[in-house]
């Protein structure tokens, strides 16, 4: 069977861009983690469009991220991600403007955010799946960093779990860059829909009428 156009499959109706750890200790000035940082600049900017975009189209737009208690208490240690974060002198606690999304995303009043303390991306045992549910969104778009660890995670875990999942390869990050490109190329466009920003801002624009389904 095809896949359905790109309108029909991201319509505003049942659709939430869903961003990854987009956060000012992540991504920001003062990230954790300042090479990805820096590789992820210009992705911040896209995905700012694409938020934007959603949010006039009536998407849903959720941020997911990730921080760790001053003890530790409920963090994972059993990897050595987790142990190099923990060794990092920018300490995403919860509350802190670390753990805060960055400013260029909002987050505006209508956006959800979601923390977690644990695992390695928004959607394993995490509120994520049953909220998305409750809105009655069937197609997520995944944004974020880093396609490495976190965004690879999040597509397979949503595709396991029933959603469609669209990537807009310019809204993602990992490092280096051409191991990300090959990861999207090797593994996620197996898996979801990979498009781009102005891919998306283009078929919401046309969305029109929501489809019969979305209207029962």
């Amino acid at each position: 069977m095809p896949a359905p156009p790109l309108a029909e499959l991201v319509h505003p109706s049942h659709t939430a861009v869903v961003t990854s750890e987009v956060q000012n200790g992540v991504v920001g000035a003062a990230s954790a983690l300042p090479e990805l940082a820096a590789a992820a600049a210009p992705m911040v900017a896209r995905l700012a469009v694409l938020c934007g975009a959603a949010r006039t189209a009536g998407a849903t737009v959720v941020h997911a991220t990730a921080a760790r208690r001053a003890d530790g208490a409920g963090s994972n240690t059993n990897a050595r991600l987790f142990l190099a974060v923990r060794k990092s002198p920018v300490a995403l606690l919860p509350g802190s403007p670390e753990a805060e999304v960055v400013p260029e995303l909002g987050p505006e009043p209508s956006d959800l955010v979601l923390g977690r303390l644990h695992g390695l991306n928004p959607m394993a045992g995490t509120d994520l799946d049953p909220i998305l549910r409750n809105l009655g969104v069937r197609t997520i778009v995944v944004t974020g960093v880093s396609v490495n660890v976190a965004v690879t995670n999040l597509v397979m875990d949503a595709v396991n779990l029933g959603y469609q999942v669209v990537v807009p390869r310019d809204a993602v990050c990992g490092i280096p860059a051409a191991y990300a490109d090959a990861v999207i190329d090797g593994t996620l466009s197996l898996l979801a829909t990979v498009t781009t920003v102005d891919d998306l801002v283009a078929a919401w624009a046309d969305a029109g009428t929501p489809p019969q389904e979305a209207r029962s």
